[in-house]
């Protein structure tokens, strides 16, 4: 089953407040890691956008 980034962030979110130390640097980069994809896939989505006319 796959589900979209703003899943996984909120899970990674979860993850990393009940995480113990050991585990908190992993889980962060995780999470930065899936932020940035996210991030690349708007500017992805707004760059397909901005050539076509408002309706």
């Amino acid at each position: 089953m796959t589900y979209g980034p703003e899943a996984q962030i909120e899970e990674l979110r979860a993850e990393l407040r009940n995480a113990d130390p050991a585990e908190r640097a992993e889980i962060s980069a995780e999470l930065e890691q899936v932020r940035t994809e996210l991030a690349s896939m708007i500017a992805v989505a707004d760059d397909a956008h901005a050539g076509e006319p408002p309706q």
